[in-house]
């Protein structure tokens, strides 16, 4: 497979339901609790006893409706096999509550939290096609940050959701600050 046989949509209320399938199809051998995520843990405020499937499910799926949600979905022959979960830092409570920000009330930053992408689709450019599409997007609205968080050390594919470092570097990023666990990089618009 090619890189360019990606298609890379911006996540909208019409494209609800191949996100949610994509969510509910994929085997997270790697991972088995992920697919009780959605991608909304960087997003939720509650406790542990509230953090279940149909709870999250239904978050997630008001937020799309809302366009609260963003990212970014890459389609192989009109299925979504990967996803990207792009939006504004001050939208992500969890960042907001557990991460060492620089610039807390910075509002014209935007962070990449997580990379998403089905194992039979790995290691084909679905990374970098979904990079050049944020920086593309990004850099055309009022933004001046581009700013994630990937984990440090040798890691296994489950652990490089927040994407490789490399993947960071190579486009343009700088490392700003390094922390036990991550290292905090920036792309300035």
């Amino acid at each position: 497979m090619e890189s360019g046989k990606f298609e890379i949509r911006p996540l909208s209320p019409e494209l609800k339901e191949d996100y949610l399938s994509f969510f509910e199809s994929i085997e997270f051998e790697e991972h088995p609790h992920w697919a009780d995520c959605y991608c909304y843990s960087y997003h939720f405020t509650g406790s542990s006893e509230e953090w279940l499937r149909e709870n999250n499910r239904s978050c997630v799926s008001r937020m799309i409706d809302e366009g609260s949600m963003k990212g970014y979905l890459a389609y192989s022959n009109g299925l979504p096999v990967g996803w990207c979960n792009v939006n504004k830092r001050l939208n992500y409570q969890l960042l907001t509550k557990s991460f060492e920000l620089l610039d807390p009330g910075h509002d014209k930053i935007c962070s990449i939290v997580c990379f998403l992408v089905h194992p039979a689709y790995r290691r084909y450019g679905m990374l970098q096609l979904l990079m050049d599409r944020i920086i593309e997007d990004y850099s055309a609205l009022d933004y001046e940050i581009i700013e994630a968080y990937p984990r440090l050390g040798e890691l296994s594919a489950e652990k490089l959701y927040r994407g490789p470092l490399d993947l960071y570097t190579r486009n343009g990023f700088e490392l700003v600050k390094k922390f036990e666990e991550y290292i905090l990089v920036r792309l300035r618009l």
